[in-house]
């Protein structure tokens, strides 16, 4: 973990997100010696995982099911 003052993190903002982005290591921004900031790389959400309250969620009934002709004339009212 890098450590860096608040006046070089200012003046090679550019260089340090270059530098997580590359080495996806954290960079802690102090001032007068205290920890203040992490500059960290970003971590996306794993949107293939389904949220587990979608996972209680059952229906009983077909959804791709085709409507039979009285139902149509019943929805189209």
């Amino acid at each position: 973990m890098k450590t860096v003052n608040v006046h070089e993190a200012k003046t090679n903002f550019s260089s340090l997100l270059a530098q997580v982005e590359n080495s996806k290591e954290r960079i802690v921004i102090c001032r007068n010696g205290e920890p203040i900031a992490d500059l960290v790389p970003h971590q996306r959400k794993d949107r293939t995982k389904a949220h587990p309250a979608l996972r209680r969620i059952r229906i009983d009934y077909n959804p791709v099911e085709t409507l039979s002709d009285a139902e149509w004339l019943q929805t189209s009212r």
